[in-house]
């Protein structure tokens, strides 16, 4: 299967015969029908769009004063890049790891402007306030969401280990980076706030902050592969496998009904009574049972709340641009950097979680618009 034609192309261009190109006779028009149709896609070249401002003015024949007219609105005096170039900037740097040097580079090769890398840093700091406006309204989207899917990475900071913590829900993602992996950095956004379902993996910071715990069975089956590998078959192999069915039965979850979702949880803990009597062999297995037996509530929470997910790989996804970040760019150098950067990260996962455009949301963010309407996917 080929590439899919633009719905609305620019131009069309058709290409008729005039005679038969074996026996050339006449080939009238309108026996002709297409027979082939494909595309040529360009660039056009992009060059600045400079508005240059004069503003008039002189000595008040009157009352003497040298006075100037007001500038119009949105093109008063200040930086001459505007809030396209910004958006772009800001989406480059952070979006895609591109350093100030190789940055201005390629506005200068690709778009023909002149910009240095001191104003991109200029750019970068005034992107501070709307963006951390925009990820305030964000986290109090995030604090109030009945179900949190939280997880955390580390971060270079001045030198220092940070952590960058991300909590997800449905249609908000809140990025924080914080010196600490403890469980104040969530005691301080959540305050006496408890979700319904905490997401996580089995860290102990990530414990006791809503009233029920969803453990991630990814890093379980993960964990059981390890210890099925150290060599114990007796309780790991069979547990790895119950987890498999759980995830299966949680995929199918839109089409069951609630009656079927409860006699499959029934199901689930009765297998699980089976195995969990079996001692395991091997440290690794013995730690694993040793872990299951005291978090065995906490397994199968999704099964019959269908809001909730088996796994924890959606903050994991989210955290993976990070990552990425960190290995080409070794961290931030200052704290401010560190929190506007948190602040792209909330607008941008918060934008794709409602399936809108970053560069438009991020251009919509710069331009002073209401951070509110991101979450109602305003890009």
């Amino acid at each position: 299967m080929g590439r899919l034609l633009h719905p609305n192309p620019d131009r069309t261009t058709d290409a008729r015969l005039a005679a038969c190109p074996k026996c050339e006779a006449a080939f009238p028009e309108a026996s002709q029908t297409p027979q082939q149709t494909y595309e040529r896609i360009e660039l056009p070249p992009v060059r600045p769009n400079v508005t240059q401002v004069r503003l008039f003015g002189g000595r008040c024949a009157c009352c003497g004063e040298r006075v100037t007219a007001e500038a119009p609105p949105g093109l008063a005096q200040g930086s001459p890049f505007g809030q396209s170039i910004a958006a772009m900037v800001v989406y480059l740097h952070y979006a895609h790891a591109i350093g100030m040097e190789r940055l201005a580079a390629l506005m200068d090769e690709l778009f023909g402007l002149s910009i240095s890398e001191g104003a991109i840093s200029n750019i970068l700091a005034r992107a501070r306030g709307p963006l951390v406006d925009a990820a305030a309204t964000i986290e109090a989207v995030v604090v109030a969401g009945p179900v949190v899917c939280s997880d955390e990475t580390s971060v270079r900071v001045k030198g220092k280990t940070w952590w960058e913590w991300v909590f997800v829900t449905t249609i908000a993602v809140l990025h924080v980076i914080k010196p600490s992996r403890g469980k104040a950095v969530v005691e301080a956004l959540f305050g006496s706030i408890r979700p319904e379902v905490w997401v996580s993996d089995m860290l102990g910071s990530q414990r006791g902050h809503a009233v029920e715990w969803q453990v991630c069975l990814a890093h379980l089956l993960r964990d059981a592969k390890y210890a099925i590998e150290d060599g114990d078959t007796a309780f790991s192999a069979p547990f790895r496998r119950l987890l498999l069915r759980a995830i299966a039965i949680g995929r199918r979850r839109d089409a069951l009904k609630d009656s079927t979702l409860a006699q499959y949880l029934y199901d689930l803990d009765r297998r699980l009574d089976r195995i969990i009597v079996v001692a395991a062999t091997g440290e690794a297995g013995r730690k694993l049972r040793k872990r299951m037996l005291a978090n065995r509530a906490h397994l199968f929470v999704f099964v019959t709340r269908r809001d909730v997910p088996a796994t924890n790989n959606t903050s994991e996804r989210h955290l993976r641009p990070s990552v990425i970040f960190r290995k080409v760019t070794n961290g931030f150098r200052c704290e401010w950097g560190a929190e506007t950067y948190a602040a792209f990260r909330s607008v941008v996962s918060t934008a794709k979680a409602n399936r809108v455009s970053v560069y438009d949301t991020i251009r919509f963010v710069l331009s002073a618009g209401r951070p509110q309407e991101i979450l109602a996917g305003v890009g």
